[in-house]
């Protein structure tokens, strides 16, 4: 089967696939999608959202604005919107600042600070924060972020340029003749690079090897994640475990690597495959996502359901959020990345995410960018009903061991028949994706229920090679007779215990 091409933001990209061809879930029990009013008269394209200080909702919009609001409890109520800022340059992130007074927001060209001075609710200091990056003027050098660490370093990342255009004739920066080669191509300073700026100021490289990293964000460890998207060099999205030094797969930035001194696309394929740092998830295309966008931690403590410490992410080809439970083997991560939300009311284009102050709903916010359907503001409040679902896929020496949320039923669990495994990889080149490789069926030897219900363990073969292990489960149900939530898991597996 070939690799579709993933769209949406970030030059996510320019043809998808057929979607599945699925049948509308039943309205989850557990979750409430719910859809909020945008400022009249604007394309709410989001580019980023997040909750001031004051604790209420901000929003940039890609073509130049921010608007802030007090958020309803009743959806059936209109937000207060006032605009805070605008003329701004394509904004596809948001973080708050120091006080409820002032944000950061990244723009094409810049990390700026918005800020209100004299307290009349708009924006009346705009204040450059970085811009030690080029700028060629290729429509998809985008800029994601950015994200605050413990000690006050800032992140963010910087997307490659794109063959089908090309650049400035004067553009911000250096112009490297071997960064201007490629499909997706770094002619100017750090594109493909993810950057650090220090509470001083001073911005730092930080890690290379990214496509487009459409968003980021820590776990509870203070550990660095971003999502990139297929393309060349990624046989299909990613999502990568980002450590200061790191290689992570995109050829055309190491020309910024003043310890590289080739043509980085004159280095052979598995001279680069041994550089690179291997991704945490891969996120089967035309399966999984084909779009992956800005992961957020559940730090909501148990306010958003039993799933606290993993990550969630949006998705712009399908009307789907993502969950991903990472563990850590042989000193990296690795993990499952589950479908967590499907349809329900939940619109396609999810690019944005951010919890509200008291954790108890996720906010997202949408945008089409020519390619997707689906723009504007929804939010996916927890009801307080406790989901049956599989918790996270633990991977042992003889299989997985899955974990759920309630007691499962014990004489359906232990059926064998009940779980469909298969293994594959994909290619790392330089070409577009990668079909999946080398496809077989796994054999489930043997479900072993614990005693408290709460675990299967599933025995089957594993395989050295870095594999996505798929699992599909049909028809189980907890102790009480709740049909599972999530049917479906990816493992990526790239070490063994």
């Amino acid at each position: 089967m070939l690799a579709t091409r993933s769209l949406g933001i970030a030059g996510l990209l320019a043809f998808s696939g057929a979607l599945l061809a699925q049948t509308p879930p039943p309205l989850d029990p557990s979750y409430r999608v719910e859809t909020l009013a945008t400022p009249a008269g604007l394309i709410p394209e989001t580019g980023g959202i997040c909750f001031t200080q004051a604790g209420d909702l901000a929003i940039c919009f890609r073509r130049g604005e921010i608007w802030r609001a007090t958020m309803p409890a009743d959806p059936r109520e209109s937000p207060r919107w006032k605009r805070f800022a605008h003329g701004l340059h394509e904004p596809l992130g948001l973080l708050p600042g120091r006080d409820a007074q002032e944000l950061l927001v990244a723009e094409r060209p810049a990390i700026t600070r918005v800020r209100d001075e004299d307290g009349d609710g708009t924006a009346d200091l705009y204040e450059v924060v970085s811009e030690d990056f080029g700028v060629s003027g290729n429509y998809h050098e985008y800029t994601f972020g950015p994200v605050r660490d413990a000690q006050g370093n800032l992140y963010f990342g910087l997307g490659c340029a794109s063959d089908a255009k090309g650049i400035f004739d004067e553009p911000r920066g250096e112009v490297s003749a071997f960064g201007r080669k490629g499909r997706m191509y770094s002619a100017v300073p750090w594109r493909g690079w993810c950057l650090k700026i220090t509470p001083e100021g001073k911005q730092v490289p930080f890690a290379s090897g990214v496509r487009e990293p459409n968003g980021f964000c820590f776990d509870l460890e203070g550990r660095l994640y971003c999502v990139d998207n297929q393309g060349d060099w990624l046989g299909t999205s990613k999502l990568h475990h980002v450590r200061e030094g790191g290689f992570h797969g995109h050829v055309s930035s190491l020309v910024w690597d003043k310890s590289f001194t080739r043509d980085p696309l004159s280095v052979p394929v598995e001279e680069l495959d041994r550089l690179r740092k291997r991704e945490a998830i891969l996120f089967p295309q035309g399966k999984l996502a084909n779009s992956p966008t800005q992961p957020v931690c559940d730090t909501t403590n148990g306010a958003f359901g039993p799933y606290a410490g993993q990550l969630f992410s949006g998705c712009i080809t399908y009307d789907r959020l993502l969950r991903i439970a990472l563990e850590e083997v042989g000193g990296e991560m690795q993990g499952a990345a589950f479908p967590f939300l499907d349809g329900n009311g939940l619109r396609k284009g999810n690019n944005r995410l951010a919890w509200s102050p008291d954790g108890k709903t996720l906010y997202v916010g949408q945008t089409a960018r020519g390619w997707g359907e689906g723009e504007g503001l929804q939010r996916v409040v927890f009801t307080g009903v406790p989901p049956f679902d599989v918790l996270r896929m633990q991977l042992v020496e003889d299989g997985f061991v899955l974990h759920f949320t309630q007691p499962v039923d014990r004489a359906r669990a232990a059926e064998t028949a009940r779980y469909a495994l298969q293994r594959y990889h994909y290619l790392y080149h330089r070409p577009y994706g990668s079909d999946r490789m080398e496809e077989e069926p796994v054999a489930v030897d043997a479900a072993t229920v614990s005693d408290d219900g709460l675990r299967v363990h599933l025995r089957c073969a594993i395989v050295e090679a870095p594999k996505v292990y798929e699992l599909h489960l049909g028809e189980l149900v907890s102790a009480s007779g709740v049909p599972l939530r999530t049917t479906s898991a990816y493992y990526t597996l790239n070490r063994r215990r």
